[in-house]
């Protein structure tokens, strides 16, 4: 299986592909670049939004985009292009920026956090209906890919630098975290663990930064399936498509240092269709 291209634009740090239920389209952000982007009807990229930085977003139920930026930011973007801020700013966020979030199905969103400065500085928290955010987990260096177990009775999550997937106990109802444990020790595989999504079968597909790779792991947590690419910073990934058999991968361009290769399509977003259908992700439902 060989990825194809599917917006041949270098962004800088590709990331958040999210596939709308509604519109049937594609959306992406360029975290660096500070632009939220999607594809037109004639497949072609089209900017959403620009000129702030925003690690992850949401769709919400009423049709507006519920935008994660910096210092704790967090705004509505309203189809006719109004932001509202949802918070302003957090406390303990003043030098960090969100890098991935996710809707629960109750509408709630858990969105973490990477300080500018690397260190475990960041954090995993909530964003509940009203609008008020509870920390969860503290001593976070980046938070990243999250998803949901499909008996929605689990919550996996990826802080990058320590190499695993973590799973959590989910509690529907109440929205609660608990009982963290190991569920894919990934130190073995190239790269490290970056954005995710579960597929319709239950397994985890993890993009690898650094990797120039997605690996699929089983209910063990042990790899099952490796797709390659031709970019070294595969950031993340989702299903997308009317029957949701599509993937969708985005990647990096921008080299973190002058010597290293990203290589030929880095920056890329591309598609795949790998045999495996994914599930419709849920609706952000803040303040409505």
């Amino acid at each position: 299986m060989e990825p194809r291209v599917v917006v041949d634009h270098p962004y800088r740090l590709g990331e958040n592909p999210l596939w709308h239920p509604v519109e049937q389209r594609l959306y992406w952000t360029d975290i660096t670049g500070q632009g939220v982007y999607r594809l037109d009807a004639s497949g072609a990229p089209e900017t959403v939004f620009e000129g702030e930085t925003v690690g992850g977003f949401t769709f919400q139920a009423d049709g507006s985009l519920l935008l994660f930026m910096a210092h704790g930011k967090i705004a509505v973007l309203s189809a006719d292009g109004s932001i509202r801020a949802v918070h302003e700013s957090l406390p303990d966020e003043a030098a960090a920026r969100f890098n991935d979030v996710i809707a629960d199905p109750e509408g709630r969103v858990f969105c973490g956090t990477m300080p500018f400065e690397r260190g475990p500085h960041g954090a995993l928290y909530r964003l509940d209906l009203d609008g008020s955010i509870v920390k969860l987990v503290e001593g976070v260096t980046i938070s990243n890919g999250l998803g949901f177990t499909p008996a929605l009775d689990g919550l996996y999550y990826v802080d990058t630098p320590t190499q695993r997937i973590d799973l959590f106990d989910y509690d529907r109802a109440t929205g609660a975290i608990v009982n963290r444990r190991v569920f894919a020790d990934t130190a073995s595989d190239d790269g490290h663990p970056d954005g995710m999504t579960v597929d319709a079968e239950g397994y985890v597909w993890c993009a690898r930064w650094d990797g120039w790779s997605c690996i699929r792991y089983g209910a063990d947590g042990r790899p099952t399936q490796r797709i390659d690419f031709p970019a070294r910073k595969v950031s993340s990934v989702a299903f997308g498509g009317a029957d949701y058999a599509t993937m969708y991968f985005t990647t990096a361009g921008r080299p973190t240092d002058a010597e290293e290769d990203n290589g030929a399509a880095g920056g890329r977003v591309f598609a795949l269709e790998a045999g495996v259908k994914g599930r419709p992700e849920f609706l952000s439902r803040i303040l409505l």
